[in-house]
């Protein structure tokens, strides 16, 4: 379902002046993404470009034998396909939706006229293209060398600062992709949370119980990606 645009709760969207958002606004629509739905693959060629308000959007990168793992997320603090504001491009990994997000979409034709016309859209893409690439380089740190349980909590956390529920609604078999292990140690890890007291898990649900326990077993990497976002990005 498409609609046009009444309200902005993007950060990137919010941070442009009235004259800047006059460019973009007539052509932006509200649309209602479901979980599970797939935006781009590898190689597809970005067409659109999606500024979520309260979801997230997953970043898988895949391998031959279809092994995935994520490799950074996208919520309201950014955009999905934002490099295709600058020239035509194809994407670099698999993006679905994580959670079930209101979004606002645009062309990137469009997007890349306004892009043209003014500093403050070329600045705000550039900023969140650094942050996003050390939001990537980041994971691939902690996906070698953190724990899966420290690697659990710092996406738990990352998934509730962006929406607005203690629930995440998930499937075994998404978040074993997204952290890029078996079902089993999924289940392992989950139930080992939950006697911390932290979450309270059920089949294809994570409810946060005590973020602050979540806070103290999540690697450094927590903290590390969201300063680079509060550094680089508004802060809404």
């Amino acid at each position: 379902m498409q609609r046009p645009l009444t309200q902005v709760h993007n950060r990137l969207l919010a941070a442009l002046s009235a004259e800047d958002q006059a460019l973009i606004a007539p052509h932006l629509v509200q649309i209602d993404l479901e979980r599970g739905r797939l935006l781009y693959d590898p190689g597809d060629r970005i067409d659109f470009v999606y500024f979520p308000h309260d979801g997230v959007i997953s970043l898988m990168t895949l391998m031959e034998n279809g092994a995935a793992i994520e490799s950074a997320t996208i919520g309201c603090e950014g955009a999905l396909g934002l490099m295709a504001a600058v020239a035509p491009r194809q994407s670099l990994s698999r993006a679905i939706v994580q959670t079930p997000t209101r979004a606002a979409r645009i062309s990137a034709a469009q997007l890349h006229e306004a892009w043209e016309k003014s500093p403050r859209i070329r600045d705000l893409v550039d900023r969140h293209n650094e942050a996003l690439y050390g939001h990537a380089i980041q994971s691939v740190a902690c996906n070698a060398l953190h724990s899966v349980e420290a690697r659990f909590c710092r996406w738990l956390l990352t998934c509730h600062d962006r929406i607005s529920s203690d629930t995440v609604a998930l499937t075994q078999e998404f978040l074993a992709d997204m952290l890029g292990v078996q079902r089993t140690t999924v289940t392992a890890v989950a139930r080992t949370l939950q006697a911390k007291g932290a979450i309270r898990y059920r089949r294809g649900v994570v409810d946060i119980v005590d973020r602050s326990v979540l806070e103290q077993l999540a690697c450094e990497c927590y903290g590390v990606i969201r300063r680079n976002y509060e550094r680089l990005l508004p802060s809404g």
